[in-house]
């Protein structure tokens, strides 16, 4: 192997290996739908080489991650093993939940408003009743 090649790997599989996505292909997704930026700059190959240092920024899920490449990964390891990997950007007190609040959702949905969306099996049989239906 070559001096270059043991100090960088693929994107794709840096990802992989630091447990941000699943499986090297959904990465590969991301990459292709130029969804990620190395360093200030737009990616869209899954072979562009990454490297200790570089800067990598992109949405996973609701979030958008900013992390720091702090080495690179021989295998897909357990998760303590792959936060290893990389550092955080994320500004100091910011702290994000694993998941979205949707107390808005869940709130609209509840206080709905009366006689809207769906007609009801009674409304229904209202309504054919008086479009003789029967």
């Amino acid at each position: 192997m070559t001096e270059v090649a043991e100090r960088t790997q693929r994107l794709d599989k840096w990802l992989w290996c630091a447990r941000f996505f699943k499986s090297r292909g959904r990465a590969s997704k991301l990459l292709a739908g130029r969804q990620l930026r190395l360093s200030g700059k737009v990616v869209n190959k899954a072979h562009q080489l990454v490297r200790a240092g570089d800067v990598l920024t992109f949405p996973q899920g609701p979030f958008i991650r900013v992390v720091k490449v702090l080495f690179l990964g021989k295998r897909r390891g357990p998760a303590p093993e792959a936060q290893l990997l990389y550092e955080d950007l994320e500004p100091i007190g910011v702290q994000h939940a694993r998941k979205p609040d949707t107390s808005e959702f869940n709130s609209s949905a509840i206080q709905r408003e009366r006689d809207g969306g769906r007609p009801t099996k009674g409304h229904r049989r209202a309504i054919d009743r008086l479009m003789r239906r029967q």
